[in-house]
């Protein structure tokens, strides 16, 4: 009863990933399609828990047949639900071993979700999410899992790094490839040849960390929840630690070398990079192994992330494929490499050794396991996309996903839409269509007003860094200058010799807060108001501010209706 009440805990700490892959592809990407990706998170599980129940499961845990390849199917959960739930003599209740496998066929699922978002049909998405918890992934989690022609052979896969990451880093790599980029994504030149890479920054680094920590503590009962003892669920905890830690140690130093400055968005991934590496031989490898796993992982994750996007132009904006299919494969090949006889697993690995059997079945289970999820996602993906299924419209994807598939202005309500929302990156191939019949005369209306008084009025507008706000003020101030506008704006240029990278990719143009003062003065001359503004806000740094000065017609005081000079008077 104990050890099955800590594999019941550790199913659900499995499924509170669910909202960790939530975060992280919601902080990874624009604010316009938060909704969107909230949803498909919640209803792949839910999607996959009624399509597992149905076949899924039978495919997976039922009986073995056609040698060793699928399970035959059953509806025990809806025919035999007495003898489903009664404790046997050995092992646990039919009950704990469906909820433990749906919650990890789930992760499967959600894990195609990052590399496909910001431009899927959610329609699409619902489907391929069902295909894959329905008959993808229980076919080829029976050979491992299910008492399958693997499992039988000695391939080892104690928690999924093949079963579930490398499967579902396969799909997240055909579905974006098949998929092809965002809009604006890679600029290209007449001949359609891509030209330059553009990156386009998520939304969230603070939601994606938040997602990485709840990944991080759910890890301990995806891995971990299988423990049949103490000593073997210590050892999974500490090699379930280790990797990732290091495998982030590894990729701040890779990234601060290669770019100058720690990537926190890899460095992000890398903590995930290292927990999928280490979780087929989380049992099998002792700490010295859990270390190499995390520095292979802390520097695959990078190269894949930017060979992929450099190199390849296959646009994954959350790396699902550096992360789950590149980590998915090395973790599984590092059990025949790396696993030490004295560890729970008990199993051989070439280094400590010498023995090549533990690495010649774990190559055999790879490449059987990718052949089979790569060959049927390819098939389905492009079914859907000769239907015209899979992706969204153009003009939807620019207004985003959250308007557009689920009626939702913005999913954050009590705050602006983002002020990208309409970003092309310059592409003109893209342009909506004008629909609409007003003139642009009623359209954008433009009108100017007489001139009143003899006073001359000028407003003088200040952008400028934040953290230089009250000393402007208390400069303006021994002017005699007692009112003025405050407001928040986001800058946006190039800075020449200054440039940040976003996940391996040069940011050109970038949007950085600033502070807008506007003010208008007519006793205090306007080359004072400059010439102190310069002088405070002066730092000798690209980036200091700019001075904007205009003309103003005329100045109107509300409350009293005083117009020009008197306007501006503060004396009652």
């Amino acid at each position: 009863m104990t050890v099955e009440f800590w594999f019941l805990i550790g199913a659900a700490l499995v499924f509170w990933m669910q909202a960790g892959f939530a975060m992280v592809e919601t902080g990874f990407t624009r604010a316009k399609n938060a909704g969107n990706i909230i949803m498909k998170n919640l209803m792949d599980f839910c999607i996959g828990t009624v399509v597992f129940s149905i076949l899924g499961y039978g495919l997976m845990m039922g009986e073995d047949t056609f040698f060793g390849l699928i399970g035959k199917p059953n509806l025990d959960l809806f025919t035999h639900f007495k003898e489903f739930i009664a404790s046997p003599a050995d092992g646990f209740t039919g009950a704990s071993y469906f909820v433990f496998n749906l919650v990890f066929c789930a992760t499967t699922a959600t894990i195609v979700s990052g590399s496909m978002a910001e431009r899927t049909k959610f329609s699409a998405y619902c489907v391929y999410s069902a295909v894959i918890s329905l008959v993808i992934y229980p076919i080829e989690a029976h050979w491992i899992w299910g008492g399958g022609w693997l499992s039988q052979i000695g391939f080892h896969d104690y928690a999924g790094s093949c079963a579930i990451h490398m499967v579902g880093g396969i799909a997240a790599l055909i579905g974006a490839a098949v998929l092809g980029p965002r809009i604006g994504k890679y600029k290209t030149d007449s001949a359609g040849k891509i030209i330059k890479v553009n990156a386009i920054p998520g939304h969230s680094l603070p939601l994606g960390a938040l997602g990485v920590f709840i990944l991080w503590l759910g890890w301990y009962g995806f891995n971990g929840a299988a423990a049949t003892s103490a000593s073997e669920l210590s050892s999974i905890f500490l090699t379930t630690t280790i990797a990732p830690a290091v495998a982030t140690c590894t990729t701040m130093i890779f990234t601060w070398i290669k770019n100058g400055k720690p990537d926190v968005s890899m460095c992000l991934n890398a903590s995930l990079a290292g927990l999928v590496g280490i979780t087929a031989g989380c049992d099998a490898l002792d700490a010295f192994g859990a270390v190499i796993v995390g520095i292979v992982s802390g520097i695959l994750v990078v190269v894949i992330v930017e060979v992929l996007d450099l190199k390849l132009h296959v646009d994954d904006p959350v790396g699902a494929v550096g992360v789950h299919c590149a980590n998915g494969v090395w973790g599984t090949i590092a059990v025949g490499l790396l696993a030490n006889p004295d560890t729970p697993a008990g199993l051989s690995g070439l280094f400590y050794t010498g023995d090549f059997k533990q690495l010649g079945l774990q190559l055999i289970g790879f490449v059987t396991v990718a052949a089979w999820s790569a060959v049927t996602m390819f098939c389905f993906f492009k079914i859907l996309k000769k239907i015209d299924f899979l992706r969204a419209d153009a003009a939807d994807e620019l207004s985003g996903l959250d308007i557009s598939e689920h009626g939702l202005p913005s999913a954050y309500a009590d705050f602006m839409p983002s002020v990208d929302k309409y970003a092309e990156f310059g592409t003109g191939e893209h342009i909506v269509a004008v629909t609409g019949t007003t003139p642009v005369a009623e359209a954008v209306p433009v009108r100017r007003e007489p001139t009143f008084g003899e006073h001359k009025f000028t407003k003088v507008e200040i952008i400028f860094k934040e953290e230089k706000l009250y000393a402007l003020k208390d400069a303006m101030a021994k002017l005699g200058i007692t009112g003025m506008t405050v407001s928040h704006v986001m800058g946006y240029g190039m800075q020449k010799g200054h440039t940040e990278f976003y996940r391996g990719v040069a940011v050109e143009t970038d949007l950085r807060p600033k502070v807008q003062v506007d003010i208008v003065v007519t006793a205090i001359p306007v080359r004072d108001v400059i010439e102190t503004a310069k002088k405070v806000l002066y730092t000798g740094h690209i980036g200091d501010g700019k001075i904007f000065v205009y003309d103003v017609e005329n100045v109107v005081k509300v409350r009293t209706g005083e117009e020009g000079y008197a306007a501006l008077q503060d004396v009652e």
